[in-house]
């Protein structure tokens, strides 16, 4: 089964990107590569439907949510760029960044969220390599940002 049919079967809807907030693009390709700017929960309007920092405004577990509602976005963002998620061979790489209270520690189960759902859609081609970093602070006050780059036909 394909990335878009498992996508309709799961009842994702995937969003239009936002707007980028600074001088970038959401994606660039290069070859069978696309580099994805990081994203966070940003409504198209460009505003944030989570803020907060991770372990004071927000447990693991909302944050594991936010993560993956951020993963949502990326596929929609690239999804305009590729014009259909099928042609995703493998996700490779994902940074994804927690905006953390002092002494959180659980960023790998933060960002759990978004690798599941990569798993949930691609399969085996889900699976990446990934840095799960806490920070002090994101764009915004979101919880979550994370970028990634895909091989692609």
């Amino acid at each position: 089964m394909g990335a878009e049919a498992r996508i309709k079967e799961l009842g994702i809807t995937l969003p239009q990107p936002a707007k980028p907030v600074g001088n970038y693009i959401p994606g660039v390709r290069v070859g069978n590569l696309l580099f994805l700017s990081g994203h966070g929960p940003v409504r198209v309007d460009g505003q944030p439907t989570a803020r907060g920092k991770v372990g004071r405004d927000l447990s693991t577990e909302e944050a594991y949510k936010v993560a993956r509602e951020v993963g949502i976005n990326l596929l929609g963002s690239a999804r305009v760029i590729l014009g259909s998620l099928d042609r995703v061979k493998r996700i490779v790489k994902v940074l994804g960044m927690v905006n953390s209270a002092d002494g959180f520690a659980e960023q790998p189960k933060v960002i759990n969220g978004f690798s599941d759902l990569m798993v949930e859609i691609f399969g085996e081609s889900g699976r990446h390599a990934r840095s799960a970093v806490g920070m002090a602070e994101l764009p915004m006050g979101i919880p979550v940002e994370i970028e990634m780059i895909l091989e692609v036909e």
